[in-house]
């Protein structure tokens, strides 16, 4: 890491990972804990040393980005776990979590994990990958993918990000071991997981990287934007708008709309095309006129 950066609070206290690899507890200076921004886990910081791996936070460097839903800053990248089986992967959720994810310009990685209980895993995989996105195919039971994932996560300070039951915390216990995340058994009755994780941190990686493991989540809210921007964060729409009649055009009811074309022609997913469209709707409500 090229900075000291905040990796968990704890008590009014913060656990900073040097770039020399030390943790330090650290205090923040008075004028900080008067701010009105909140110091956030994923926070670059400059600190003075003032014991014995103790020390104070003396400013908070500016954010690349920051996420809400989980308070993290200056993620690179997100890593959006979904299983392939049990529980049924959410696609709706799945390209909820990649705008929002886009919109906060961090890297989306879409990860389909358990894919011993699925014997159709490439399909979702190469669909996706034809999309535009970076896709691995893991089983934390059977030890597939987890060496791709550890070479995404080197060096880099990521999250990870889907509803619970997926086999997040599974699956960075395979990535880093000894690391003894508390793991979640499904539900035989709900088939969803029970939240797992209590805290937002950061966890050292012996790559080099900062993972942060997160609750699973199934409700997200858009980000502000207008109902036109949603299409650059579907990279097959995004595309072919270019090709479109008219400018600024929503590819919903639009004569001549290419990406309409595309999705009768099958070359847009169907499901894709129909979760932009429950997304836009959503945009329009929430617009002021």
């Amino acid at each position: 890491m090229k900075h000291d950066v905040i990796i968990r609070g704890v008590g009014g206290f913060y656990d900073v990972q040097t770039t020399d690899g030390q943790v330090v507890r650290c205090r923040l200076r008075g004028r900080l804990r008067l701010a009105d921004n909140r110091v956030l886990v994923g926070d670059r910081v400059q600190i003075t040393i003032t014991g014995d791996l103790e020390g104070v936070i003396e400013d908070v460097l500016p954010r690349d980005n920051y996420l809400i839903r989980p308070p993290i800053a200056n993620i690179e990248q997100a890593i959006v776990v979904m299983a392939l089986a049990n529980p049924e992967p959410d696609l709706q959720l799945l390209d909820r979590l990649l705008v929002l994810i886009g919109s906060q310009q961090i890297t989306p990685i879409i990860c389909f994990n358990k894919t011993d209980l699925c014997l159709e895993e490439q399909v979702l995989s190469i669909k996706y990958q034809q999309c535009g996105f970076t896709v691995v195919v893991t089983s934390a039971e059977k030890n597939i993918g987890i060496l791709d994932l550890q070479n995404l996560l080197a060096g880099k300070i990521s999250t990870f990000a889907g509803p619970s039951g997926v086999g997040k915390s599974s699956l960075l216990n395979k990535i880093e071991p000894g690391l003894e995340l508390a793991v979640s058994e499904v539900s035989q009755k709900l088939r969803r997981g029970r939240h797992t994780t209590r805290e937002v941190q950061l966890i050292p990686l012996s790559n080099g990287g900062l993972v942060a493991d997160t609750p699973g989540f199934s409700q997200l809210t858009l980000p502000n934007m207008e109902p036109v921007e949603l299409q650059e964060y579907f990279p097959e729409i995004w595309a072919l708008a270019g090709q479109c009649r008219f400018r600024g055009c929503l590819h919903h009811k639009e004569p001549g709309c290419a990406v309409t074309a595309a999705v009768e022609e099958q070359s847009i997913l169907e499901s894709r095309y129909q979760n932009y469209l429950i997304l836009l709707e959503e945009l329009d409500k929430l617009k002021v006129y």
